[in-house]
Order: C-alpha cells, then sequence, then structure tokens
C-alpha cells in the first residue's frame, strides 16, 4: 500500500507548483538578481542623507516599496524552490546564494529606518497627514523609535541577517536532507518510513500495532538528532534574547511580542485560559477515541487517529476544487475565481516526493500571487488544509490589491484567522448539506481532529512549551536536550492529565516543528481560530452582511492592530469572551460526537 517516495524529476508536472509567475528561469534570476543591486545603488544614491523632513516621505516609500517589492520576488523564487527538494544540490546553492545576497542589501538599506527614527516625532506625525496611506505604518515607527540602535550598529546587525537564520537552515539541513528512516516491521511486514510518511499518514493509521510501531521507529530517528537540534535551536533562542537586550527589552517575550502589536494579556490569556479550560473537553475527546477503537490505554501515540476510519472518504485534486468552491462560494465570484486560478496556474505542489519540507503552509510575495506547499495523501481531510492554505491567498490577495506593500501585511496574531475561516466555512457547508448522522460525525470529528486538535492544541501546546523556555532564557539559563525533553513532557501532562499516557517519545515533539525558528508563531494559530470560530458562526447568522464586514477586515491588511481588525469583523478581543466562547463551541462540538456515536451505535 505504501511506497518510498519518488525523486522530485519523477513527479507529474501537474502536480508541481509552477515558479515561472515569479522569474521565468535561471537566466532570468541571474539578471533579476544583477538589477536588483544596481537598483538598490541607484536607491541609497537617491536617499542617503535626504530623508531630513516630513515632505520627504510620501516619495520615500513609494521608492523604498518598489526596491522591495522586487527583492520579495526574487527571493520567493530563491526560497522556494529548494522547499520542494532539500536534496536540490543547485536550489540549495541558490537559495544560500541568495541569503548572502539579500543581507548585503538589507546593510546597505538599513539607512532608511535609522533616518525615519532619527526624525523627530513632530515631522513624523506630520508626515501623516502628508501621507495618510501610511499613518499605521508611521505610528509603528513612533513606536520603535525607543528600541532603535545607532545608524552603525544597525548597519551591523543587517548585515548580519543571514547569519541570524542559519540555526533554521541547519534545522532544516538535519529534519529533512540528513535524518533518514529505515523500514519498520510489523508482523513480518515492512513498511517505509519518512516524515511525511509519519505525518501524513502513519499518525493517522488506525491499525494499532502499525501506528504505534511507526511512532516508535520515528522516535528513535529522531533522538539520533536529539542533542544537535537542541544545541541549534539553544543557538536561536539565545540569539532572540541577545537582540531583546540590545534593544531594551526586559524580556524576550515582550521583543517578540513587540513586532506583532500585541501585549502579554492577549499572549497569556491565550494559553493559560486554553491549558485550564479546553483541557477537561479535549481528555473527553481522547477517552471518546478510546473507547471507539478499543484501546486498553490511550497513548500520545494515538491522538491523531480518525473516530470513523474507515467512512472518511479519499479524494482526487480535481474533487477537491469543487468542494472547494461549494464550501468558500459564500465569499463571492473573486473568491471563486482565485480557487480556480490556483488549480488552472498551478500555485500548488501538490507532490509528494523525497526531500521535500513537511507540513503546509502558503507564501504570497507583493505582486505575485500565493504558491502553496501541501503534500497530497487523497485524504478527504486534505481538502481542510487545502481550504486553510487558499485562506491565506485569500487574504493576502485582497490585502496586496487594497493596500501599499509597508501597509499590507497584517500582525502574525491575526494572520491565522483568514486561513482558520475558510476550515469553519467548510465544516458548515458539508454540515448543512447533510443528514446522515455518520457523515455529520465524520464532519464533526475532522473540525476537531483537523481544524481544532492541530490549530488549536497542538500548536497552543508549543506554544506553552515555548514560553518555557523563553522564561529560562530571559531568568540567564541555558537549554539542553535533557531540559527541552522535559519542559515538552511537563505540558503534555499538564494538558492531557490522566486521560492520555505521554508515552516514550511524545516528549520529542519540539524537534518536529519549525514554527520555534519564527518567533511566538504557534500561539496564533489559536488566536486566529478564536477570531475565525466567531466571524463564522456571525456569517451562518447574519449571512452576507458578516461575509462583507469580513472582507473589508481581509482588505485592511495590516493598516490596523489585531485588536482593530477583529473589531472591524465584529468581535471584540479585549475581553476573554470571545476565546471563552470559542472553548464552549469545541467542548459543544465534542459533545455532539459523543451522542452521535451513541446513536449510531460503535
Amino acid at each position: 500500500m505504501y511506497e518510498s517516495f519518488p525523486l522530485r524529476q519523477d513527479v507529474p508536472e501537474q502536480e508541481k507548483w509552477d515558479l515561472r509567475y515569479l522569474i521565468q528561469d535561471d537566466a532570468a534570476y541571474d539578471a533579476a538578481i544583477t538589477k536588483i543591486q544596481q537598483d538598490v545603488d541607484a536607491f541609497v544614491a537617491k536617499w542617503t542623507d535626504h530623508i531630513q523632513k516630513a515632505e520627504d516621505l510620501p516619495t520615500l516609500f513609494v521608492d523604498y516599496e518598489k526596491v522591495l517589492a522586487d527583492l520579495y520576488i526574487i527571493g520567493s523564487y530563491a526560497e522556494l524552490d529548494v522547499e520542494t527538494d532539500q536534496t536540490n544540490e543547485a536550489a540549495a546553492i541558490r537559495a544560500s546564494d541568495f541569503s548572502t545576497i539579500a543581507a548585503k542589501i538589507d546593510a546597505k538599506l538599513s539607512f532608511v529606518m535609522s533616518d525615519l527614527l532619527a526624525l523627530s516625532n513632530e515631522v513624523l506625525e506630520q508626515a501623516k497627514q502628508l501621507a495618510p496611506t501610511y499613518a499605521h505604518y508611521i505610528k509603528r515607527l513612533i513606536d520603535q523609535k525607543a528600541h532603535q540602535l545607532s545608524p552603525e550598529t544597525e548597519r551591523v546587525l543587517a548585515s548580519l541577517s543571514g547569519t541570524f537564520q542559519a540555526a533554521y537552515g541547519l534545522y532544516n539541513t538535519t529534519k529533512l536532507v540528513d535524518l533518514k528512516f529505515p523500514d519498520f516491521t510489523v508482523d513480518g511486514e515492512n513498511y517505509p518510513l519518512n516524515y511525511n510518511l509519519f505525518e501524513g499518514d502513519w499518525e493517522l493509521e488506525s491499525n494499532t500495532a502499525v501506528r504505534r510501531a511507526a511512532f516508535d521507529a520515528f522516535s528513535k530517528q529522531l533522538r539520533h538528532y536529539l542533542h544537535t537540534t537542541a544545541k541549534t535551536y539553544q543557538t536561536h533562542v539565545q540569539t532572540e534574547k541577545t537582540m531583546a537586550d540590545l534593544r531594551g527589552y526586559d524580556s524576550v517575550i515582550d521583543y517578540l511580542l513587540d513586532e506583532q502589536e500585541v501585549d502579554r494579556t492577549l499572549y497569556n490569556r491565550q494559553i493559560d485560559v486554553t491549558m485550564k479550560e479546553l483541557a477537561p473537553h479535549m481528555r473527553r475527546y481522547a477517552k471518546l477515541l478510546q473507547k471507539v477503537h478499543g484501546l486498553e490505554n490511550m497513548t500520545f501515540a494515538d491522538l491523531k487517529i480518525s473516530l470513523d476510519p474507515s467512512y472518511e472518504p479519499s479524494i482526487t485534486i480535481p474533487e477537491s476544487k469543487e468542494y472547494l468552491k461549494k464550501a468558500l462560494g459564500v465569499m463571492g465570484e473573486d473568491y471563486l475565481q482565485m480557487i480556480d486560478d490556483s488549480f488552472e496556474q498551478r500555485w500548488i505542489d501538490f507532490a509528494q516526493n523525497e526531500g521535500k519540507s513537511t507540513g503546509a503552509f502558503c507564501a504570497s510575495p507583493y505582486g505575485s500571487h500565493s504558491y502553496i506547499l501541501i503534500s497530497w495523501t487523497s485524504r478527504m481531510n486534505e481538502v481542510f488544509v487545502l481550504a486553510h492554505e487558499l485562506g491565506h491567498a485569500g487574504h493576502f490577495r485582497y490585502a496586496q490589491r487594497e493596500q501599499s506593500l509597508l501597509n499590507s501585511e497584517s500582525s502574525t496574531y491575526f494572520v491565522e484567522a483568514p486561513s482558520t475561516m475558510n476550515e469553519m466555512l467548510m465544516a458548515n457547508h458539508l454540515l448543512q448539506n447533510s443528514e446522515d448522522p455518520r457523515f455529520k460525525r465524520w464532519v464533526i470529528s475532522t473540525i476537531v481532529a483537523r481544524t481544532y486538535y492541530h490549530n488549536f492544541v497542538t500548536h497552543l501546546l508549543e506554544a506553552a512549551f515555548q514560553r518555557k523556555v523563553y522564561e529560562k532564557i530571559d531568568a540567564g539559563q541555558s537549554l539542553s536536550a535533557s531540559i527541552l525533553n522535559d519542559l515538552k513532557r511537563s505540558v503534555l501532562e499538564e494538558f492531557w492529565g490522566d486521560a492520555v499516557d505521554i508515552n516514550d517519545g511524545a516528549e520529542l515533539t519540539w524537534m518536529r516543528q519549525p514554527h520555534y525558528y519564527m518567533g511566538l508563531y504557534p500561539y496564533t494559530y489559536s488566536a486566529g481560530l478564536t477570531i475565525s470560530t466567531q466571524v463564522s458562526q456571525r456569517i451562518l447568522k447574519e449571512g452576507d452582511t458578516a461575509v462583507q464586514d469580513w472582507i473589508r477586515t481581509l482588505e485592511a491588511g495590516g493598516t490596523k492592530s489585531p485588536v482593530d481588525l477583529a473589531k472591524m469583523a465584529g468581535i471584540d478581543l479585549t475581553t476573554d469572551q470571545p476565546l471563552q466562547d470559542t472553548i464552549a463551541f469545541i467542548g459543544d462540538l465534542i459533545t455532539q460526537l459523543e451522542e452521535l456515536t451513541e446513536q449510531i451505535g460503535d
């Protein structure tokens, strides 16, 4: 049934994304590299020592955005290619070379921020009046002034930007190139194993013996790189702490939250309330899985199994498009056109091949359409994954169309709301179009297992672990493999209580998540899902009025804070209510699963 993944060169073209919309070919890439360096030099010559008064800023911003837009397109071409095949040496070298070039460009351009932040608040306030389009961006500049260093220091830090990202590169190389998995054996039969097979298939496998054997074999191989990965992570967080200290923050957490326009209140609330109030509901869900599957004990390795694995249909890529168009049709014709374009123009990389990055993501360089990476398994739940990534694509489509580059990107606190919104719309559509108890149970269990367990629980537990890590770093303590394992195990045990056995290997899950190298990203999944859950309920009750509010929110891009963006969509994040309502909603879904299971008679 399962075979090792093919090499990238053996994958059908139709299953690969088409990067030619960014750069036509390698020759065009080389030409673009030459041109961007010339353009940067021309920009530097024009603006050095000429950012002095409010009247300068409107033109400066336009020129600056043009350089950045071209740079992002070129960088996306270099970086996306290697994501589909980490073993492609030519692509890896190109990505590494671009990182070096980009660091030099960053150093040359660092004077822009230094000179802007050297302007008085009075001048910056005047610039708001002259360039109202950039009002929020200028406000962020004023907020940033307290943490800006000398121009020379900023130039040095910019030139080291590639080095600061080195830990993430080392992590990916270890994970996707060096780490190899031998086959594992169950009852005399051999099964292939790699990262994508484990996370895309074996974790969901209904055969308990095979699933647990895969977990053990996977964990055994992870351990071979335990200390290297721990050292890599230690290097990353220590770099973040150094930057926080240099910029005058009391804590690395405050340093990372500042970029998100969020304070500790929202951050801690998301973690603390969820750990306390969602845990009882998810323990009920774990017990339900244990009962339905007849498991003597429920282990961490069993948490991703389907409630009804024999029922989940398989689905082809073309069929997924039709599901998406029906479910997301409520968003309007323009949104549906985006879905058509994403398939017809090959925005999406569906292929499963050796060396491909795990998981799924959406990259949306300004001035181009989005690119979505996914490893298609033909399971129906992949439609939810694809809907999620198209939510990101839709968000940036609206934001980039309505906003200039410096105004287009919203805070990462908000960025997972549009993606998880699409999962909710998919679920709403499926539930509204069937009265069959078994199908309804499958849909609800998919929402719980895919949307909420993955986004709300898995990533939130990562956030709780991550907070403990940064607290140690802030206290001047170092990390080690054993400390990281203990921290992860303690978080899992606190959340799951006695409902789930935290078996050996569960503590290693911190080794699997690239989000740890992206600042305080993990908790934003549950934050975004809190927003999207509440807005999706508004859409169910109010229809197009709520849809139009949501579209206007997406169009606002980065022109408002996360709290103000949520307010545009009708959600008040200054209180606990949206989070508590969302947790209650999850609890109600699990109650429905218990009732439907009783009705069906499993």
